[in-house]
Parts: structure tokens; sequence; C-alpha cells
């Protein structure tokens, strides 16, 4: 029911007195004061002048209810409701004295907002009809009304309004001084420039052509907020994560929204593989900063600007870009001066080699003379070295290759703008089916085509990477404008032969001068030198005419700006080059380029397109060089050779068996530094010893930084591996990738048997609870204990735990919810405290290095491994250890032994493994009495600084004939170890054991034990 209506029913001669009644009466003054009188102190029924009781009201509110009621016309809602709802209105209107607010607030507020307060602030009506509720409000709104009319009429309300509007005033007029002191007001003319040239930047990079997409009945490109899929960016390096991420401090590689990296650090350099969107992140910042006002886009594309000449000032930018807007004079100094410009430099590694010092200098000089703007540099990853621009505070991050997710977006939105839908659940079958298909599928490029593709072929697919080349140039080429019923076109009708000779030798030109453009004059040379030798080209126009044909029609070759010609893509251009010089005989050149990783790809189709003869000269070659980065391209050649000799082949692969499958650690890492071309050539775990499995695990996990999801996809095809040292790599490799799609995709598949997981970050904590439960977790960093315990999904099937480097984890009580907890390491978290708690798990194994209080020690029983360093209290052992418990091995070290000495340890009959140092203080002949009292002693380990560094507890030693294995660890070669032979006649093993850094012969200690087994195990 509207106001308007209840206004009907219930006459203003009614309502008027009971609001006078709500309020008590005016005083004097104008409340000038500077606290406002509350509506708390106005309402007649709160506070001292108190003239309406709550009954009052209640009654005031039923006649109300009862006048609305009875009044001509339909019911307002059903008669048993009646009591209800003056109850409930009684309430809304006590509500009042509970509103913190005084009556000019109240006016500001108006009757609406007034109500839906009193609405809020009183219980909600319990059990009443929609009718009843609509009533309900509609009586409450209009009692408002009244409301604010009485509070506009009382002798005070004005002049308290004007009181409070001036002081409103005064501050307004004080903020908006004080925001012209800090912004001065700009100039009018750059303020109609920016509303000119940000529409234009927004409307000429709001777009992207897809490949593939401009056939029979589809557009030809997309708006870029339908195409543009947001992409991942990653770094592994210290200084970048802190400043990009301060969420992940740990030695992980953090990725985050490529689109938001300038948010977060405003000067970045980002490294892509071709094709992997970074012209397109460029459009896609560039337009949303045109959009919403916040910074002013200079889009500065480096192929353009070399080709013009010296790289221009701030002035010559647009001009430069082919911008047809003149900005006012100095209009770019000011911009930049005042830090509101992002400046998106697309394409370092599109400027020749030889240029790319003097662009650094260009980009120095700008940051140096406008230092408070947003700078986003693009480049392929090998084209500059990893610091180049470090030292002006630029961090390095990389375009993630698009995992399943972003593929699965972009074939969806693909085929949603092509209008094919019935082709994307068969294409996407297929890319998780096929894996030669997949691993093309990693760019938005390579997608693209894909799709193009499938769709043009009803469904068929090309397999390998050379005939999707092929198949997606004779697409392009090919297509002709009568396909699209368009008729006769304009111009020279170029068969599809005619236009692969004239792009590619286009495209070898480019890739000989190490460019990625081309001037128009120079194109149209080229052409007019090709033209004569083709036949279909005769007579059907002049050099520009076929020129500008290629550009219109081919859909490979583009002008991006007025006088220059490109490729669509770096690709194509790489793909084409290699065509022309295997047409040419020009593969010596080719070869002589390999040690430049910019020519691989070039090598690859090369190797594609050549004859036999030729393959095998261009192979042979790359393996004279003899270097791993070298040999395994020659390797990743045999995947496009259709025919080879024989013997050559076999070269190539025993060549690279040798480095292909790793089978050691170290030559893993060797392997690794070949670059990602070593992703493709891994092996599967078929027939690989558990050595060679280990090894590709191990190459695989650190190319992980560099190429995250080839990496995962090497890995991924392990985590079935029986092989304990291979599923050690696997769950120990988790912080290279990331920390969801590693889990899913490796840990949760992994057979846990001798496994530990390690946690580090909360998001692995996070991963943990989804996963599949595990028995044995590690987890260090400063982590809640009871964060930790709310990650474990199955707290009863955790039977050793792991604590380091965590100051957080003190009371230890919250462990006690992991019921079949057998081992428990507590590593530097100095301020544990509470053993004794943990008394009512069968805990059978504890290591402690430090913790804040060991007297909880005693009250362990069950104990049968025991490692503590700290200072042990009590005058001998049996006050600090449990006594009852039946210790088996007993490590001892650091202080432990300061104030107890070894007294008391014989009174353990169990032990059978003593462990010691190193120690802060000697032994005496005493401590090895205690030590010789053992009868089931079979196993003594010493440190090594024991032997170096306190002489005299060896001196001390009896002879210990139980003692069959003796281990000395942290070893110089320096140390004399002949006082033990005869210390220790019943040895019948010896295991040394180096420290870092040190090496020694074996020789040198085995005729001191003849009769034993000496054995050295390295570091």
């Amino acid at each position: 029911m509207e106001p308007a209506v209840l206004g009907g029913r219930l006459a203003s001669s009614l309502i008027r007195p009971l609001v006078r009644k709500l309020f008590v009466p005016d005083g004097p003054g104008a409340g000038l004061v500077d606290k406002p009188v509350r509506l708390t102190d106005l309402v007649s029924f709160r506070g001292e002048k108190r003239t309406l009781g709550e009954k009052e009201v209640h009654r005031l509110a039923g006649r109300l209810v009862a006048e609305a009621v009875a009044s001509p016309g339909e019911r307002p809602f059903p008669p048993d409701e009646e009591t209800a709802v003056t109850d409930a209105l009684a309430r809304r209107l006590l509500a009042l004295g509970d509103l913190d607010m005084d009556d000019v607030q109240a006016v500001r507020l108006g009757s609406h907002e007034l109500a839906r307060r009193l609405h809020r602030q009183a219980p909600p009506p319990d059990g009443l009809t929609a009718d009843a509720c609509v009533f309900l409000d509609s009586a409450t709104q209009w009692a408002c009304l009244h409301v604010l009319e009485f509070f506009t009429r009382r002798s005070t309300f004005v002049a308290r309004t004007l009181v409070q509007q001036t002081r409103g005033q005064a501050e307004l007029i004080a903020k908006v001084d004080e925001l012209i002191t800090r912004t001065p007001r700009p100039d009018a003319r750059d303020t109609a420039f920016e509303r000119r040239y940000l529409p234009y930047v927004a409307e000429r990079h709001n777009h992207l052509t897809i490949y593939g997409i401009d056939l029979r009945d589809s557009p030809d490109r997309w708006p870029l907020e339908v195409a543009y899929l947001t992409l991942e960016a990653t770094t592994d390096r210290e200084d970048d994560r802190d400043a990009v991420s301060g969420e992940d401090a740990s030695g992980r590689t953090v990725r985050m929204p490529a689109d938001e990296t300038l948010d977060r650090k405003p000067r970045v350099l980002l490294r892509g593989d071709a094709g992997s969107g970074k012209t397109t992140l460029v459009q896609w910042l560039a337009v949303t900063a045109a959009r919403e006002g916040t910074r002013i886009p200079y889009v500065l594309p480096l192929r353009t600007l070399v080709r013009t000449g010296p790289l221009p000032a701030p002035a010559a930018f647009l001009s430069a870009v082919g911008c047809p807007l003149s900005p006012p004079d100095g209009w770019a100094e000011r911009v930049l001066t005042t830090g509101r410009a992002l400046v998106l430099v697309d394409g370092l590694d599109e400027v020749p080699e030889a240029d790319r010092h003097a662009t650094r200098d260009w980009l120095r000089g700008l940051i140096h003379a406008y230092p408070g703007n947003r700078w986003l540099l693009t480049t392929r990853p090998t084209a500059v070295r990893a610091d180049w621009l470090s030292q002006e505070g630029f961090r390095e991050l990389s375009l993630a290759a698009m995992g399943r997710t972003e593929v699965a977006t972009f074939v969806h939105r693909w085929h949603e703008a092509a209008r094919a839908p019935e082709y994307e659940q068969p294409l996407l079958d297929s890319l998780r089916t096929k894996r030669d298909l997949s691993r093309l599928a990693t760019n938005p490029l390579m997608c693209g085509l894909i799709c193009a593709l499938h769709r043009e072929r009803r469904g068929y697919l090309p397999t390998g990477r050379k005939e999707l080349y092929d198949a997606a140039l004779t697409m392009l080429l090919a297509r002709r404008d009568r396909e699209r019923g368009m008729g006769t076109v304009e111009g020279p009708d170029l068969g599809e032969e005619a236009q692969l000779e004239l792009l590619q030798r286009i495209a070898y030109a480019m890739v000989l001068s190490g460019r990625s453009e081309m001037a128009v004059e120079t194109a149209e040379g080229i052409v007019e030198r090709a033209l004569p030798s083709l036949a279909s080209a005769a007579g059907q126009g002049d050099v520009s005419a076929v020129l500008r044909t290629l550009l219109l029609r081919s859909g490979v070759l583009r002008r991006p700006a007025e006088g220059v010609v490109d490729f669509v893509h770096r690709t194509f251009q790489d793909y084409l080059a290699a065509r022309y010089a295997v047409e040419e005989g020009h593969l010596p050149v080719l070869v002589g380029r390999a040690g430049d990783t910019q020519w691989e790809d070039v090598i690859r189709m090369a190797v594609a397109h050549a004859r036999p003869r030729e393959r095998a000269a261009v192979l042979r070659g790359l393996l004279a060089e003899d270097t791993p980065r070298l040999t395994l391209l020659a390797l990743a050649c045999l995947e496009h050779t259709t025919a080879l000799d024989p013997v050559v082949r076999t070269e190539v692969e025993d060549r690279a068996a040798e480095l292909i499958p790793p089978r050691t650690v170290e030559a893993a890492w060797e392997l690794a530094g070949a670059g990602p071309l070593v992703l493709e050539l891994l092996p599967g775990p078929e027939r690989l010893t558990a050595e060679e499995a280990l090894g590709v695990t191990v190459t695989a996990s650190v190319l992980g930084r560099e190429e995250p999801d080839g990496a995962l996809a090497v890995l991924r095809r392990f985590r079935d591996h029986p092989d304990l040292g291979v599923r050690r790599q696997l769950a120990g490799t988790w912080h290279r990738f990331g920390t969801e799609e590693y889990a899913d995709e490796v840990l949760d598949h992994l057979d846990r048997t001798g496994l530990f997981l390690d946690c580090e970050t909360p998001a692995q904590l996070a991963a943990l609870a989804r996963m599949r439960p595990w028995t044995r977790l590690d987890v260090s960093g400063r982590h809640q204990i009871e964060d930790i315990a709310a990650a474990v999904p199955e707290p009863a099937a955790v039977t050793e735990l792991r604590f380091r480097e965590n100051p957080l984890l003190t009371d230890l009580d919250a462990l006690r919810r992991f019921t079949s907890l057998g081992r428990l390491t507590l590593s530097e978290c100095p301020n544990a405290r509470g053993l004794e708690r943990l008394s009512p798990l069968h805990l059978t194994e504890l290591v402690l290095d430090p913790v804040a209080d060991l007297t909880g020690l005693r009250d362990l029983p069950s104990l049968n491994l025991l490692s503590v360093v700290q200072e042990l209290p009590g005058p001998g052992l049996t006050e600090a250890l449990p006594a009852g418990a039946p210790l088996d091995f007993l490590f001892l070290g650091g202080d432990s032994t300061n104030a107890t000495g070894l007294r008391g340890l014989g009174h353990w009959k169990t032990l059978h493994t003593l462990s010691l140092g190193p120690l802060a203080t000697e032994l005496t002949a005493a401590d090895w009495r205690e030590v010789a009292a053992l009868p089931g002693l079979t196993h003594l380990y010493l440190n090594a600084a024991i032997i170096r560094d306190l002489p005299a507890s060896i001196g001390c030693m009896p002879e210990l004939p139980g003692v069959q294995v003796l281990q000395v660890y942290a070893m110089e070669g320096t140390e004399h170890l002949a006082a033990l032979a005869p210390r220790l006649p019943g040895l019948h093993s010896v295991v040394l054991r180096n420290r870092p850094g040190h090496s020694f012969p074996v020789t040198d200690f085995q005729p001191l034990f003849p009769d034993a087994d000496v054995t050295l195990y390295e570091r």
C-alpha cells in the first residue's frame, strides 16, 4: 500500500497529534553547541522529559491501525492480524529513540530512508502476511513524512540547519582550496585534446584479427573485450617476487594476471614467446586506460619506431606511430612530467641487435627525465639479457603459456565469435587426447590456427607443426573473394604458389636483416625482382598493385603503419624464410646461424622443407658443433624428417642418447641448461630405468621455472612411477609450479609410501586440505598451529610431522588431534612448550632442535628414538629424559650434556645406537663408563668435531667390544682416527661422511681398521 493511498485512510489530523506527543517540547536557543542534540534526547519516551510512555505509544499505534481498518474500502490485511500489526507499528515508532542522529540529519535522509532505518532498528515482524507487511511499511513511511514535517517546524531547526550548512561549506571550501594547491589546474587545451585522444586510442586498439576467423559468414576480427584472454605472468627472482607479490617470500614461482602487473610494480619488462599474447596485452592495457581515463596511454611498437630513424622524443610519440591527431605544444611532456602516462613499448626483440644499445639509452633517458609514470616493455625471452634494465627498477616477468583452462576458454570464445558451436566440443576432445596437438596449443596464435583449421576442414586436424603451417597457409592464401560470394575482385588474381613465392622472399630478407618489419619500397623491390619468374602474376598489374593484393588478400602480410609491412606473426616469417632458404640452397647460411637461439625455428622448419640429402647436411653441420644445445636441436629436427639417411638419423639419435635420458642428477642439470627445447624431447617413463626416470624428472623440474606448463606436462607422465627417488623428486619440486594445478595434476596421484610432503606457503596448506590424506608432512615457516591442523583433512591418518622455522608454534596441545602420530620433529621452533601434553599420543620418535621448555620430556614414556641439542635440566640424564621409555636410539649434541654429562645413561639397557656431537663440553672417563654399561650398544656415531676439537674425550674412551658399526660424519680428512681402532675391537663396518666442501681418499683410513669394511659417502 503506497503512502498516498494510506493517507486517504489516516487523516493528518490523527497523525500530527501523535507525532507531537512523540517528541518533547522545544528548548530555547539555536543549538549552536558543538555536540548536536540527538533524537534520543528529543523523543518523549526517553530521558528525563518523559511525557509519553511506551503503553501510550502502543495505544496511539492501535488507534491509527483501527482508523485505517475502519475506513471505507477493502481491508488492507486480514482481521486476525490487527493486534500483530499494531504491536509492530508501535515497535517501529519506539525505535526512534534508538537512532543515532539528530533532526537535521533525519531531514537530510528523507522519509524513505528514515522509514528504512526504523525498519532495520526495530525487531522484525514475526509471522505477518505479505499484505500486513505492505501496510506496516506504508504506515511507517506515512508517519515518517509527518515526523520530518514536525522537525522542520520546530523553532530550533532552521537555526541549527543554517549553522551546520555554514560549517559544512567552510570545510568544503578549505578542502577545495587544498586540492587546488596540490593539483594545479590543467591547461584547457590539454583537457580538450585528451577528450579526443583517449577515445581514439580505445577505438584504434579495440580489435584483434583472429587467424581463420575471416571465412565465409564470419567476421574478420573480434572486439578486444570478446577476444582478450587473461593470461598469467610469472617470476621466480627473489627481488621481483617481493616487489610484485608480497604474499610469497618462500622462493617459489609467483603467478599473477598479466594485466595486473603494472598495478603491483610501475616498471615491468615482460618476456614472452612468439604468439604468446604480448601485443594483445599491450592493446588491452591501452584500451582499458583510455576508457577509464586513469592514465594517458602511449602504444610504441619498436618495429615502427626504428624504421623511421632516431627514436622519437615525447613530442613526436603520436606522429611516429601514425596518430592523425595533433596535440597542443608541450602536451606529451606535461603528461609525462605529472606522472600520468602509461608507456607501452612493444617488441624489443624486433629491434636489430646492433640498435638495442641505443634503444636502451633512449629508454633510460625517458625514464630518468620522467620518473613517475608506468612502463611496460615486451620482448621475446632471449632477445635481451636478464639484467638489461634492472638498474632502472624494471621487474622482469614472463608471460606463461596457456594452460588447459585458458585453452578451453579460448576455444569457447573462438567458436562463439565464429558462430560455429558444433565444432567446439570435438576440438576440445582432440586437444585433450592428442598429445602432439595439445603441445602446439600453448599460445593464442596457435590456438586460433588450430580452431580455424578444424572448422575449415570440418573436424580434420593436422598432426605436426609443418603440416599445421602448411594447412594454415593454404587456408589463408587460397581463400578467394568469390568463396565469400563476392564475385570478381579488383586487383591481380594471384595463385597460392605465386603468393608463397613472393612472401617467402620478403620473409627471408627480413630474417637475414634481423628485422621483423620492412619498408614498403624495399618490399616492392623484392616483388619487382621476383615478378618476371612468376608466370601466373605476369601482366596482372604493376609492382604496387601486386604488393597491395598481398596485403589485402593473403592474410599473412599486413601494413601496421604507413610505409611499412610486416607479417601478422613472426612464426609465419620464420616458416616462409626457411622454405625460401631451402629452395635457394642457403642451408649453410642457416647452419652458420645455429648458435643464435632466434634461428631455432627457422632451422627446424628448413629441415622439414629440405630434401633428404640436404637434411643430412644440415644435421651433420649441427652435430659438428658438438654442443648439447645443437645436438638437441638436431634431435628436435628429426620430428620433421620423413625421409633421411639412416646413418645420419642413427648418428643424431646416438649423440642425443648420450644426453637424453640423463642418467645422473648432474647430467640432468647440465641437460636443463640447453633450455626449454629439451622438454619436447624428454621421453615418458616407459622403458626407462629408475635412474633415467629420475634424471628426466630432475631436468623437467629445473626447467619448471622457465617453462612451467611444458615441464608439468613431462612430470605428469611420471606421477604413477613406483620408484621412491622419482616420487621424492615429484613431491619436492612443488614450489616451481602453480600450487593448485601441481597438486591436482601430480601430487594427489602419487603413492605416498616413503614420501614427505613439504608445505611452506598458505596456498600450499590450502591445497593440502583438498588432497587425499598424506601420512608424513613437513611444514616450515610462520604458521599458526590451528591453521596447520585445519589444513589436514584427516588428522588421524598422519603418522609423522616435521615443523621447521616456526616461531609462532607455541602450545603443542593442538597436536593431540593427530592420534596416530608416531614421529615428531621440532626444528627451530624456539617458542614451543608443553611437551607433557603429547603424553596421550603413542610417540615413538622425537627430535627437538630446540624448544622453549624440556621439562615435559620426562612424561613421554613410549619413545624409542630421541634427539636433543639444548641443555638438559637436572644433574643427570635420568632426571631429564623419560626414564621409563624403551630408548633404542639417542642423539645428544650441542649443549645437551653441559650440566648432565652422560650420567645415568646406563639406565637405558635397550639402547642400540648412541650418536654424539658436536658437543660443547669434554667427555670424561665417568661418562664413558656409562656408555660401557650399555649391554645392547652396537652402533656408535661420532661427529668429527669431537675428534678434532675435544681430543681428550677420545683419550678417556675405554674399550667397547660390543660396538660393531662406527660412523664418523662431518669429516674434513685431517682427523686422527687411529685412537679409535684399539678401543673398538669388534668393528665390522666403518662409515665415513665428509663435510661439504672437503674431500679425501678413503684409502687414507682403510689401514686403520683392517678387520672392517671402510666406506666413504661423499656429499
